[in-house]
């Protein structure tokens, strides 16, 4: 079987075009990732998924261990087979939905006491464990287990959070069994300090990662605020390791954050917006819920490839929305990735051509006129 590798193809300044190599398939980066939370994308048929353009997608550990059970999906022959997706897949492990889900959480050295947030059942998830549910589901890229830094956090509570984290990096990495075209990847933590996030990244490249994410960010620092630590921290990683920031997030977020060396996204928005009633194009946002787009038979985006701006008008899409019918997320969502994708195919032709800052230029000039009512 193929071995894991990432390849860096092109450069335009901090930009990275590259490859990344899965045991179900290369990945072009700089990617999105879209997320199939429960084992599913929703309102999307995985071949509807792999249209849009994607490469790759993300399955959540924390969701799948509650239901149906890590070890179920396993003796079903891995989470492939069962969600029928022949890609690569990245899980995450768990930790920012322990936080942020879970109910009467204890953290301590060893992990994380939780009780689920469906039925209430009792659980226990520490870096091991974390590392062997994402082994029975097999995924092409783990993540080491973490604890998601709460923000705001003064200095030194991110510190002690951080500390924590390359404690169970470390526990997570001799955890993990390496297996041909199969990666973990470290999180680097650390909230908006830099000295904290230049720290985590220098801890867990002594550790040794296949990849490095950037986590505990979108979480209410603000575009400014992120940026700067992807300054701060990025060049600290290893140059020909992947870097991913993770639940990111906006498209003018994706492009600021390749232009300083980001190759890999994941994100709820696409995916959530397409069930709220807004599809992303290439000059900004459209709200399906107001009232101008009732009579307008134009698509959501007129240089737009996808099967729903090759067959649907924006009024059919609002009367969609409006009687509250099944197809009208399906049909947005599957714009929204395809989006998402389109986007991310520019960048990483920008980048070859050594362009990206041209194209970073017009992106921000177009947005804010997607609403905008024909003439």
């Amino acid at each position: 079987m193929t071995a894991f590798s990432f390849s860096i193809l092109a450069r335009d300044g901090a930009a990275r075009r590259g490859r990344m190599t899965t045991a179900h398939g290369n990945v072009e980066t700089p990617a999105f990732m879209p997320i199939g939370t429960a084992a599913t994308v929703k309102a999307m048929r995985p071949e509807d998924v792999a249209a849009t353009g994607a490469e790759i997608i993300l399955a959540n550990t924390y969701h799948l261990m509650l239901r149906p059970g890590a070890e179920r999906i396993a003796a079903l022959g891995g989470l492939h087979r069962f969600m029928n997706w022949p890609r690569a897949i990245l899980t995450d492990s768990g930790g920012f939905q322990v936080m942020s889900l879970a109910k009467l959480r204890e953290i301590d050295e060893a992990g994380v006491r939780f009780r689920s947030h469906l039925d209430g059942t009792p659980y226990r998830l520490s870096p091991e464990r974390a590392i062997e549910i994402q082994a029975l589901l097999g995924s092409d890229i783990a993540m080491a287990f973490d604890e998601c830094t709460p923000f705001p956090s003064e200095e030194p509570q991110a510190r002690a959070s951080m500390e924590l984290s390359m404690r169970w990096a470390e526990r997570s990495k001799s955890a993990y069994a390496p297996r041909p075209g199969h990666a973990l990847f470290g999180i680097v933590q650390g909230s908006v300090y830099p000295e904290l996030r230049q720290r985590s990244a220098a801890a867990l490249a002594a550790i040794g990662f296949d990849g490095y994410a950037v986590g505990g960010l979108a979480v209410g620092e603000g575009q400014a605020t992120m940026f700067a630590v992807l300054e701060a921290t990025l060049p600290a990683l290893p140059a020909e390791r992947p870097h991913y920031l993770m639940g990111v997030g906006k498209p003018d977020d994706l492009v600021g954050a390749v232009t300083r060396g980001i190759d890999l996204f994941d994100c709820v928005l696409p995916t959530r917006s397409g069930r709220t009633a807004q599809a992303f194009t290439r000059r900004g946002t459209v709200n399906l819920r107001n009232a101008r787009h009732a009579g307008d038979p134009r698509p959501l985006d007129a240089d737009c490839a996808c099967a729903t701006c090759r067959s649907y008008g924006r009024a059919y899409l609002q009367h969609l929305v409006r009687a509250e019918e099944i197809l009208a997320p399906m049909l947005l969502t599957a714009h929204n990735l395809h989006y998402y994708a389109e986007l991310m195919q520019d960048m990483r032709r920008a980048i070859e051509r050594g362009t990206l800052a041209d194209f970073a230029a017009r992106f921000a000039e177009q947005q804010g006129e997607g609403d905008i009512p024909p003439l």
